[in-house]
């Protein structure tokens, strides 16, 4: 995959599929992922482990989305005033939902298609908070409802 676009994102395995973590530089990509990772060490999830930080490679296929990690940053984190962290990760995964954080178009009450996120072609689940929002409950609760993508 190495023509494949790359994205400025993190990737976190939760449970089958992951979520794709996108925002501006500084909106908490990679706090929201150590969370998400975290959650799932604590057993709050059925998994958690990162797939990629900073740059994610995106590829379309039969109907999904994959995730890689950018060969040079598989299994580094950076940790906002720790620097960068190794970790174990995963080498590829189907991407099953979006989180777009400090959102400009994030509402208390979404539309249908404010919760959908579209990725060469294919629909996603989206979920969009907004500046200043601390994003790990507001995911943990999304992953937890049965409103929640499959």
């Amino acid at each position: 995959m190495p023509d494949s676009p790359t994205v400025h994102a993190s990737a976190v395995l939760v449970g089958p599929r992951a979520i794709l973590i996108r925002g501006p530089s500084g909106s908490g990509k990679s706090c929201l992922a150590l969370g998400l990772i975290r959650a799932g060490k604590a057993g709050h999830l059925p998994i958690g482990r990162l797939l990629a930080d900073d740059r994610v490679q995106l590829e379309a296929s039969h109907g999904r989305i994959l995730a890689r990690p950018v060969p040079s940053l598989a299994g580094l984190i950076e940790a906002r005033g720790l620097g960068i962290r190794h970790l174990d990760y995963e080498a590829v995964a189907v991407v099953g939902f979006v989180v777009d954080l400090a959102a400009p178009d994030a509402e208390r009450l979404p539309t249908a298609r404010e919760r959908e996120a579209v990725i060469e072609n294919i629909a996603l689940p989206r979920l969009a908070v907004a500046a200043g929002e601390n994003p790990l409950p507001i995911v943990l609760a999304w992953l937890g409802t049965d409103a929640a993508p499959a």
